[in-house]
């Protein structure tokens, strides 16, 4: 009996720790389908909502630029379910999850919703580039409080007190608010490449000279957040051993996308595999990054800053 008592907890938080990391491959896929629709100025391609010409599954009117609007609202549409169904899961076993679970599961939730809202305005508007534009940051918010979640779900259970502030050094107090500055400069470096390519402005510039101011706060704002990700995962492999993996993602993942960028422009946007891969990299920088910020907050290795 005691046997089962302690592992029915684990067991549960397993399961949804398992569907939570499989969502967020899932939305990062998720985002990558929206700038692979955008790219192919496929925004438009089924001009009705939620239907697409009226109906589930348009075959009459299958192409590709209509296969992608319609794949991308399908993805979309079981994103939703899974997401509703480990909030709803989570306040059911609340009392036997870290209590943080069913709040990020929950705004999930809320998040997905405002979502789908603004994906059916995307349509019933005609594209305005701030309604996109929103459509993008707000599923950069989901990536990252979903991957938040399932980082307090798969991180082990403490097993070491903290030490308290008295004993820590003021490293290992900031380091938590250092992460969440590191992650909101890429965000808005996430919002400036969104204004960037829902007004066209690189494409613009590329070919007639206009909107460059946007291209250039782009190129510039990357600089320092590119800085700021390497000077984080350099201080992770320096003093806090447990998320040196999450450490070289963001590193990797940051370089990468710089790469993609520069590719991007020089390839004056005509490969369209190249600007997709961008966004699709930016979301998974946001999901590292939302996971090192919670695993500063939950993880007891917050120690190791005074101590080593």
């Amino acid at each position: 009996m005691t046997a089962i008592t302690f592992q029915a907890p684990a067991s549960r938080r397993a399961v949804l720790g398992a569907l939570s990391a499989h969502l967020l491959v899932a939305l990062i896929a998720l985002v990558g389908i929206g700038g692979a629709t955008r790219v192919m100025e496929a925004g438009l391609a089924c001009p009705d909502w939620p239907l697409c010409y009226g109906s589930l599954l348009p075959g009459r009117q299958m192409n590709l630029q209509v296969f992608l609007e319609w794949f991308h609202r399908l993805d979309a549409f079981v994103v939703g379910v899974g997401l509703l169904v480990q909030a709803a899961v989570s306040w059911w076993w609340r009392r036997e999850l870290p209590r943080w679970v069913p709040w990020l599961s929950a705004a999930a939730l809320l998040l997905v919703a405002v979502q789908g809202g603004l994906g059916a305005l995307t349509v019933t508007l005609l594209l305005p580039f701030s309604v996109v534009t929103a459509h993008l940051v707000t599923a950069l918010l989901l990536v990252a409080v979903l991957s938040a979640c399932t980082q307090v779900l798969l991180q082990e259970p403490f097993t070491t007190p903290r030490l308290p502030s008295s004993r820590r050094g003021w490293l290992s107090m900031a380091w938590p608010w250092f992460i969440g500055a590191v992650a909101l400069l890429a965000l808005a470096q996430c919002l400036l490449g969104g204004l960037m390519a829902t007004q066209w402005a690189a494409g613009r510039c590329l070919s007639s000279g206009e909107g460059c101011g946007w291209l250039l706060a782009h190129r510039l704002g990357a600089r320092p957040v590119a800085l700021a990700v390497l000077a984080a995962a350099a201080l992770v492999f320096w003093r806090r051993p447990p998320e040196r993996l999450l450490a070289g993602l963001a590193a990797l993942a940051v370089l990468a996308q710089i790469a993609l960028g520069v590719m991007s422009l020089r390839l004056t946007l005509a490969v369209p595999a190249v600007t997709v891969a961008h966004q699709l990299m930016a979301a998974f920088l946001v999901a590292v990054l939302a996971a090192l910020l919670s695993r500063s907050f939950l993880s007891p290795s917050l120690q190791e800053f005074s101590h080593g």
